[in-house]
């Protein structure tokens, strides 16, 4: 897919996501952190795949005691991992702040999303957008709903009357009906 000209920087603070959707939370309560977090990644790849957003997930690390790295998924889509003792809404404001810095940028647009209050104004103070963990959710949802109407396989017309769209069963006992063979 062609990236818009306009294009968009999404970054998602990973366990507030997971803890603000259903599915996810189950998915975690049931399964361990892990799965919960390989399930965002996944929806986020086909999220970012058809909107053309470059991803950024951020999960936090602070209790590990690790260096960050990160994982790149896709072309559009990586995952951070902070260092020992940062957050990672200490690693979205930073990054928020370089990003205003850096003027080169001023044709992106830099969405965050996360439905931590405090993160939100101190975000939007830096010039960023913001979206709610709810919000996110519909938007997937919506995208996951246009895939699938693409992979849908068009029926053919079968003609003007209803009978020929029918399957060969129901044609069959609407014959016999119609003979009064029933």
């Amino acid at each position: 897919m062609l990236l818009s000209p306009y294009q968009v920087l999404l970054l998602v603070d990973g366990y507030n996501i997971i803890g603000a959707w259903s599915a996810l939370k189950q998915s975690r309560d049931r399964h361990g952190l892990e799965t919960a977090r390989q399930q965002l990644v996944e929806t986020l790849i086909d999220y970012a795949a058809i909107q053309a957003y470059q991803t950024y997930i951020i999960f936090d690390a602070h209790y590990q005691n690790t260096p960050s790295y990160r994982e790149v998924c896709t072309s559009l889509v990586s995952v951070y991992y902070t260092a020992f003792a940062e957050t990672a809404d200490t690693y979205i404001e930073k990054f928020c702040a370089a990003f205003q810095n850096n003027r080169q940028q001023k044709a992106l647009r830099l969405i965050v999303a996360t439905s931590d209050r405090a993160q939100r104004l101190t975000v939007t103070g830096y010039g960023a957008e913001w979206i709610s963990a709810q919000r996110l959710a519909v938007e997937v949802e919506m995208t996951a709903r246009q895939i699938n109407r693409r992979k849908r396989p068009r029926k053919k017309a079968a003609g003007r009357f209803l009978y020929n769209s029918l399957d060969p069963a129901a044609q069959q006992r609407l014959l016999q009906w119609r003979k009064g063979s029933f």
